[in-house]
This record gives C-alpha cells, structure tokens and sequence, in this order.
C-alpha cells in the first residue's frame, strides 16, 4: 500500500469517524428527548380525552334521569303502560319524541321481561325481547363510568356510548337506555387539534378518525413505536345482535400521535450531516492529495538520487529542508560523505592486501622453485666433499634438475613482471612432469616415495608450469603432512571415463596426520593452512589452476589416516572437445571446495 492511499485512509478515519459518533449521538440524544415529550403529552392527550368521554357520558346519564323522573308524572305515559288502546300510539312515539329533545342518538325503554316498549332509533324493534340486556348493563356498569353498546339499526347497526337509567311507574320497574352515537365525527372532536390519530377497535372493526374527521381505513394509523406514540382505553361494550342476543367484549379506543416533529428534525439532521459528510470528504480528499503529493514527491526525489548510489559513484547531493523529509536528507547526505571517506580508505586497504597477497604468493612460489636447486646444491656439495672425482659426471646428471627450476623461476619472473599470468597450452605428459618434480624434491631416505602409472595415456593440454606448480603443492604437502616421521607418498594416476570424455586421475595420498572435517572443508581458502608457519596459498593456487585446465580438484582425509587429494584433468582428446565450457566434474569440485 503506497503512501499516498495511507494517507487518504487517514484522512478519511479522523474525518468520517468522529462525524458519524457526532451524528448518531445526536441523533439518538433528540429522538430520546422528543420521545419522552410526546409520552409525557400523550399521558395529557389520554387523560383529556378519557375526561372528554366521561363529560359526555355524564351528560347523557343527567338526560336520562331528567326523562326518568318525569315518566311517572306522565299521565298519557301511564295510560298507554295501562294498556289504554287510545295511547298506543303515544308509547310508540314516546322515545323518538325524547331522542329528538335531548339529541341523543339511541333511546330504549324497556320493561322487566327485557321487552322494548319504545325505541327512538329503530321503531322497528318496539315488541322485540332482548334477553340479558339489562343483566349486561348492569354487570358492565359496575364500578366503570364509560359504556358502549352495538345495536341494530334501521340500516346499520348504532354503535353508542350509552347510559342507563331505572324507572319506576306504580308498580313496574322499567329501564331506559341511551346514548350518543360514536363515528368518525365524534372521534374527530375527541382528538381536537393535538394532532393525535383515534382509533376504535372492536370484534374486527377498526374506526379512525383525525382531527379533519379524515377517513384513512383500516390502514391509516401506524402504530410502530418509532413513528408514532400510542395509548389505549379499554372500554366495555355490549355487542346487541340481530337475535337478540347480549355479547359483551372489550373495544380498545386507541390514541396516536405521529412523531411528525421528530422525523422532520430527524430529516434536516440527516440532510446536514450528508452534507457536512460530503464536503469533509471532499475537503479531507483535497488535503490528502496536496499533502501526500509534496511529501511523496520529495521523497521520490530522494529515492531516485539513494537508488543511484554505489561505491563508484558517491558524488550525488541531497537537498535540505527543516522538516522530517529535509532531516532524512540530510541523514543521508552525511551518509554517503561517511561512504566517501570509507570507501577510500576500504580501496587503500584493498590496494594493501592485494599487494600483501602478491607478495606471499611470489614467495611461495620462488620457494618452491629453489627447493630443487637447494637439493642440486646439497647433493653436490656432498658429492664434493666424499668424491671430487665424480662431482663433473654428478653435476652432468643433475643438470637438468638445475636448468628446470631456473627455467621454471624465469617463466615465474616473466608471468609476474605482467601481473596476469599468460599460460601457454601445449600437450604435456604429466607421468614425465611427475618424474621430474619427484627427482627434484629431494626427499630423504625416511619417506618411500611410489608412482603408479596405471592411466593409459597422462598428455593432456595445459601449460607445464602451471602442471608442475600443481604437482609440487600437493607432493610437498604431502611430505610435510608426516612431519618428518617415516611414512609413503603415493603419485598415482588413472584414466576415469566420463560424460565429459577420458579424464586423467592424478591422486596423491600421503600416511601423515589427516584432517578432520572441518579442516578438510578449508583447506582450499585463501591463507588458511594446517602447517606451522604455512603461508596458506598452495592449496588455493592449486585450484585455480586447475580450475584454467577445466579440471576438479578435491580431498579426502580422516585424522590419522592420511590425506588423498585428487586432480581430474581432460586428456588431449577429451581436453580439445571442453576448452569452451567447464567440465561438470570442475563445477562440482569447485561447489565442494567452496563448502
């Protein structure tokens, strides 16, 4: 993830998030607020409207009882509860005569049988019995102020809320029943201007009414508490049925009160945080881009002057600043004059050592050059001193000992005087090379000195020094390894088949002290020798010399058990086929020796 898109998610966390708590905290701090105004007014709403109620139903019981009183005092009432013919009539007449003064919209009389004597709404019913009725009245208006009763109508049924009232005539006990019909008129003046929704529910029928009387169906109310506030009554009701049966239930008068105030607050906050979140972001969105494009444009300059950097080119310079970016320049400009300042001293160094290593490279050689003329120098010496007269015919033998090694320290002189040894490849017999460096070390009578020539064929093409400067390393290795003690050193040589082609074997093995593992492992390093005072650059020297005659070189060796090194070298015919590439073998002799 780059810098750039760091940023911008930064930006967008420390903007977003804080403005997302801030709009749900406040969101949620006015819905709690507003909601507990409209409980706390909807608490008022019920108690006005359920006093409302009780003024009405107070109203039409005060109505009743005036009718009450006065029927005893009714002489042409009395007659026609006499049963006179004449004032029929007038007991058929009398309820709707009343129902018309008082402006109720149901009155009933009724006798003690429960038969209807006088109905004011439906004078149909006059002579029906309704079984219970009175009972009903009696057990529902028991404690309990609001009553609403069903009955049959001359096209619907009346739903009222209604009183009752005993009367007595002489002896008879009657019952008045009225009440003032409740529709969407009257649920609409319950609900007023308070801008509550009533509703009234009973044996699946649903009545709603708004202050406007606006009819909205079963439909119109949402009771959910998030939208609206809600409050019920219970109001008992007698359920009067064609019949003339008596079912009493429970009608639920139900106040609601949309939070219309609420969701438009809810509104506006939704609306300004949108847009408050739309040009944080896009404020946080510019901010981001301009920042993250001056820091990230520095440091891209920084990063294309780092990336060019080496220890041959030192020379760039870092611009400055005063902030974080302009420090890291700095740090970096301090740098790279430190890698200056060192990497001229590490290069002086280098010069130092180079030369060191040419040094103890150039001894190394001459020494093994001398150490046959040391031998000549002995031998004649002591051919001098026991018989001087043999000492012509001696130094004719040994001749070509002393022309080989000053030949050999010329061709060293040469090489060197060019700093880059020139090898010279030429078909070279290596069982006459070893003769040569075996006759010219000079070993003592204590060490038995072996040489099995077992290869068919030991020409290969290389350059004859770089032959014998091997063949000297390993054979005086070898004879140092018995650190003077009586031992065998064994040349041998042996032609191994390979993929490559016939490669000659040289393995020289000595019967000194070994090596571990470990020791084994390093031998090829430069400067790291097993021997006291050992320069440590024979065993190096060797391979790579082997390694320019696309050969193998390695070594095998257990502590007192002696050491066996192994040259592998392509014979003339194999040798012109893989003067191109490395021969396998080489590269894994080389992956050894590294290890």
């Amino acid at each position: 993830m780059s810098l750039r898109v760091r940023l911008l998610l930064a930006f967008a966390f420390v903007v977003f998030v804080p403005l997302t708590l801030m709009a749900w905290g406040f969101r949620y701090e006015v819905t709690r607020q507003l909601s507990e105004q409209y409980e706390r007014r909807l608490d008022i709403v019920e108690k006005s409207i359920e006093s409302d109620l009780q003024r009405t139903s107070d109203a039409t019981q005060q109505q009743l009882n005036a009718l009450a009183a006065a029927l005893p005092n009714d002489n042409d009432f009395r007659a026609a509860l006499a049963g006179a013919p004449d004032h029929r009539q007038y007991l058929l007449d009398w309820a709707a005569s009343a129902m018309r003064l008082t402006g109720m919209s149901l009155l009933q009389l009724f006798d003690e049988n429960g038969q209807i004597l006088s109905s004011g709404h439906f004078r149909n019913e006059h002579g029906r019995v309704v079984t219970g009725l009175a009972a009903a009245l009696r057990s529902t208006d028991a404690g309990r102020r609001l009553l609403l009763m069903r009955a049959p109508g001359a096209e619907r049924d009346v739903l009222t809320l209604v009183r009752r009232a005993p009367v007595h005539v002489g002896e008879r006990s009657l019952l008045l029943v009225g009440g003032v019909i409740v529709d969407q008129r009257l649920l609409g003046r319950l609900a007023g201007d308070r801008q509550v929704i009533m509703t009234l529910k009973y044996t699946g029928t649903l009545l709603t009414a708004t202050a406007e009387d606006a009819g909205l169906g079963t439909g119109g109310a949402r009771t959910d508490e998030q939208s609206a506030a809600t409050r019920t009554i219970d109001i008992p009701i007698a359920l009067v049925g064609g019949d003339s049966t008596v079912d009493v239930q429970n009608a639920l008068l139900g106040i609601v009160q949309p939070r219309t105030d609420l969701a438009t607050v809810l509104q506006g906050v939704n609306a300004w945080f949108f847009a408050t979140a739309v040009g944080s972001g896009a404020l946080a969105l510019l901010s981001a881009i301009w920042l993250s494009s001056r820091v990230t444009r520095r440091l891209t300059v920084l990063a294309d002057k780092t990336a060019v950097l080496d220890l041959d080119r030192l020379d760039v310079e870092f611009d400055e600043g005063a902030d974080e970016v302009g420090r890291l320049s700095r740090v970096l400009g301090d740098l790279t004059a430190r890698l200056r300042a060192g990497t001229a001293r590490v290069r002086e160094a280098e010069r130092r050592a180079t030369l060191g290593d040419l040094a103890r490279q150039i001894t190394h050689d001459i020494k093994n050059g001398l150490i046959p003329l040391r031998n000549v120098m002995r031998h004649l010496t002591q051919v001098g001193r026991e018989e001087p007269a043999s000492l012509a015919s001696v130094l004719e033998e040994r001749r070509s000992t002393i022309d080989s090694s000053i030949g050999y320290l010329e061709t060293l002189a040469t090489n060197y005087e060019r700093l880059s040894t020139a090898p010279q490849r030429r078909e070279c017999d290596v069982h006459a090379l070893i003769d040569e460096v075996a006759l010219g070390l000079g070993i003592s009578d204590a060490i038995e000195m072996r040489v099995d020539r077992q290869a068919s064929s030991a020409r290969v093409l290389g350059d004859p020094i770089a032959l014998r400067r091997i063949l000297e390393n390993l054979i005086t290795n070898a004879v140092d390894s018995l650190d003077g003690r009586p031992g065998r050193v064994t040349i041998a040589t042996a032609t191994v088949d390979t993929d490559d082609g016939p490669t000659l074997s040289v393995t020289v093995t000595d019967t000194g002290r070994g090596m571990s593992a470990e020791e084994a492992s390093r031998i090829f390093e430069h400067f790291y020798s097993t021997k006291q005072g050992g320069s440590g650059l024979g065993l190096s020297i060797v391979r790579r010399l082997v390694a320019d005659l696309h050969g193998s070189v390695r070594v095998e060796s257990a502590p007192g058990r002696g050491t066996s090194m192994i040259v592998e070298i392509p014979t003339v015919a194999s040798g012109t086929r893989s003067a191109g590439r490395e021969p396998r073998a080489t590269r894994q002799a080389e992956g050894r020796s590294r290890w």
